[in-house]
């Protein structure tokens, strides 16, 4: 096999996980893995690649485009920006063909505000995927690698980040139902100094692991007192408690950014079930990656009196 038909072949695994995530409801891992490819075809359709003909350039355009369109979606489900699963299916079948000599017409409609490559700062060495050209002595031997193994989002420039998070506010009261905030205070770690832009996905699954309510994540903490890293922000749970289906449960996932491997990647995750939900502060016990939305295997991160400090308040209408 060429390299450009390995490189293809890969963009086409990348993307069919993608789509497969997206289908079970896993919105974090579809969206991880749909922005990792599309700053890997990105970076191919610059104007310095040689491997493809500038034709195929604008198709690798719009197909990072699309999955842009796609991640709007995923993240605004009432957004008109956004595009279905089934036209995300279509544009593979582009990116399958790509090196054919028929191309044909481009699947679906693609604005062109979305198939600009990203500009890039002056005065920083980046790449495209925003991050700063730079060495890190620090590597977590707990954490070796991310389990999307993704490039980050997020950067210590803050070129292309989620630097401000993504919390939403409160949902609108309802009769007989009762809203949770959750405040996340701080997480305890033993290495809580040497994380660089660390922030926490907040999602609540059901017990087959798939999301019931939009994911939301915390701005990155810039406040640390070893052996803590502290948040002090208040996430709005997205659904009423009542209407959460039996043996859900709401996931922390503590991330932070490498710059040695330019990824951003999961250190370990925390969990509440329902019947741990009450007013009050409560501490939750930590466990090491990967995620598991399933809880079928689960593996305490420390035996340190190590936890994730929140206080819940219900609010009952």
């Amino acid at each position: 096999m060429s390299d450009i038909s390995k490189l293809i072949s890969n963009w086409n695994a990348s993307f069919t996980k993608g789509t497969d995530f997206d289908s079970w409801g896993q919105v974090v891992e579809a969206v991880d893995e749909y922005d990792m490819l599309s700053k890997q075809l990105l970076k191919e359709a610059s104007p310095d690649s040689i491997i493809f003909s500038e034709k195929q350039k604008k198709t690798l355009l719009k197909i990072s485009g699309s999955l842009k369109l796609r991640k709007e979606a995923i993240n605004n489900p009432n957004s008109s920006n956004g595009i279905s699963l089934e036209d995300m299916k279509k544009v593979q079948k582009t990116l399958a063909d790509i090196m054919s000599s028929n191309q044909k017409e481009f699947p679906i409609h693609v604005p062109a505000s979305t198939t600009r490559p990203p500009k890039v700062k002056k005065g920083f060495d980046l790449e495209l995927d925003g991050s700063e050209n730079e060495d890190d002595d620090f590597e977590d031997e707990d954490d070796d690698e991310d389990e999307h193994h993704h490039k980050s989002s997020i950067s210590k420039t803050g070129v292309e980040g989620t630097l401000k998070g993504s919390l939403l506010r409160m949902i609108p009261p309802e009769a007989g139902t009762t809203r949770l905030t959750v405040a996340i205070d701080k997480i305890g770690l033993k290495d809580a100094l040497v994380y660089i832009d660390p922030f926490i996905v907040i999602s609540v699954k059901d017990v087959s692991g798939v999301a019931v309510t939009a994911v939301q994540s915390t701005p990155t903490s810039i406040k640390k007192e070893d052996p803590y890293v502290l948040f002090g922000v208040d996430v709005e749970i997205q659904k009423y408690i009542e209407k959460l289906p039996k043996g859900s449960a709401i996931f922390f996932e503590f991330k932070h950014y490498k710059p040695k491997k330019r990824i951003t990647s999961t250190k370990c995750f925390a969990f509440l079930e329902m019947d741990e939900i009450k007013e009050g502060p409560m501490v939750v016990e930590l466990y090491k990656k990967p995620t598991d939305y399933k809880r079928k295997k689960l593996n305490l991160l420390t035996n340190k009196p190590l936890y994730l400090h929140l206080f819940l308040t219900l609010h009952t209408d």
